[in-house]
């Protein structure tokens, strides 16, 4: 007799308590194997891969891409005993509590789930204890999931085009954004749209982008915050940046204008430790951190996300140099994890990247100072007394005003200008 067992949404960082359905990475009849990935989710940290703790053949999807769900809340439908003979679905068998762990290394809430009533048999009383059941789950049109990268389903969504109306024209089905658009250009426009006299859309706050709204209202309405700002030289920097490239212990290594602020920002904390500290207010407590988890502000197809370079200051640069080009590709794939992006102790942001010049960044919840790297640029400047054209940087500094003073701050921010200005004053740090 065939098992059914249903596969629930799992909290994969602690505290969270729903997820959007980017896309299914499988389908009704498919066979999967343990631990074989079905789902990714983007929840209001990251997007995460979900993989399955069970081997079967998928029933059922039970939700959609672009569907926000509870945690806890059903999503997918498996036999786990395919080759049973009976046709009559058995009931519902609930995963054990162990079996509904998140992926490891995350934090996990209870989830109390209540069984479905045998059929002529009057329902259990839920315990004292257990949570109101989740809504019930929308199940896919005659379990048909149109095949579409998640870029292209935003598209879609936005464009108000419905994906199981196409027929996709790529390898397997595959709809494309070509796909998307001439359906969209196809569509009539409702008169109301017309009469209105202006177009618009409206995308709904979700996953990272509401998580990154919440925090940056939270921090700004909860730190103090100052900014500094100083332009700098950094004529030297960038012909020492040649140098690497032709060294041969630098071969293959990709070093940019953040490599060197990071250096900078690890050796300058180190001689003012209040920058890398945290207020707690429950506690009523500066904490110092003898270590830097520095954050870098990346701008993803998703949203501003800030992963974390572990133990930075413990780093050469050639490795800090390897390191921020793994984590700025793991950013652009979307496959950032929550873990990677918690407990940082202070960031770069690098606005210049878009061509500005300065600005003045909100501090990472959680840390006290973040530093904003401006575009290089060609300008004028005065070298002993004669005007010469030179690599110029503006930087800006914001901090908590709770923990770090003016002093400390201008010092901070002395040091690494000091740094990017001259490497060669490393040497007297």
């Amino acid at each position: 007799m065939p098992t059914y067992k249903q596969f629930p949404l799992a909290d994969t960082a602690e505290g969270l308590t729903e997820a959007d359905i980017l896309s299914w990475h499988v389908k009704p009849g498919d066979t999967v194997t343990v631990n074989q990935i079905v789902v990714e989710i983007e929840t209001a940290k990251a997007a995460v891969e979900l993989p399955i703790p069970w081997a079967g053949v998928v029933t059922e999807l039970h939700v959609e891409p672009g569907q926000t769900v509870e945690v806890g809340t059903p999503i997918l439908t498996i036999d786990i005993d395919p080759g049973g003979a009976s046709a009559a679905p058995a009931p519902v068998e609930e995963p054990a509590e162990e079996e509904m762990k998140p992926l490891v290394g995350y934090g996990s809430k209870t989830v109390v789930t209540q069984r479905r009533a045998r059929k002529g048999a009057a329902p259990e009383p839920a315990p004292a204890v257990a949570v109101a059941a989740p809504p019930a789950p929308v199940a896919p049109r005659g379990g048909y999931v149109p095949l579409a990268k998640p870029p292209v389903r935003k598209l879609a969504k936005d464009l108000g085009v419905d994906l199981h109306a196409l027929t996709g024209t790529a390898d397997g089905g595959v709809i494309t954004r070509e796909d998307v658009e001439r359906a969209a250009n196809e569509t009539p426009v409702a008169p109301s749209v017309v009469d209105s006299g202006a177009r618009e859309r409206r995308v709904p706050i979700k996953g990272v982008r509401k998580m990154t709204a919440a925090a940056m209202v939270q921090s700004a309405y909860t730190a103090p915050h100052v900014t500094e700002f100083l332009t700098i030289d950094v004529t030297p920097m960038m012909e020492f940046r040649e140098k690497l490239k032709k060294s041969r212990e630098f071969a293959g290594v990709k070093v940019t204008p953040l490599t060197f602020a990071a250096k900078a920002v690890c050796l300058a904390a180190k001689r003012t430790p209040d920058v890398n500290a945290v207020w707690d207010e429950q506690a009523q407590e500066i904490v110092y951190k003898d270590y830097v988890h520095l954050g870098i502000a990346a701008a993803t197809p998703r949203g501003l996300i800030v992963p974390k370079v572990r133990d930075a200051d413990s780093m050469s640069l050639k490795e800090l140099a390897q390191a921020l080009t793994t984590l700025t590709d793991v950013a652009r794939e979307g496959k950032t994890s929550p873990a990677d992006m918690a407990n940082g102790t202070i960031t770069i942001t690098n606005v210049g990247v878009f061509g500005v010049d300065t600005g003045t960044p909100i501090i990472n919840p959680g840390e006290s100072a973040i530093l904003c790297l401006g575009a290089i640029k060609d300008q004028p400047w005065v070298v002993d007394g004669e005007i010469k054209v030179r690599k110029v940087l503006q930087l800006s500094l914001s901090f908590d005003h709770r923990v770090v003073d003016g002093q400390q701050g201008s010092e901070f921010l002395a040091d690494v200008g000091a740094l990017l200005a001259d490497p060669a004053m490393a040497m007297t740090y």
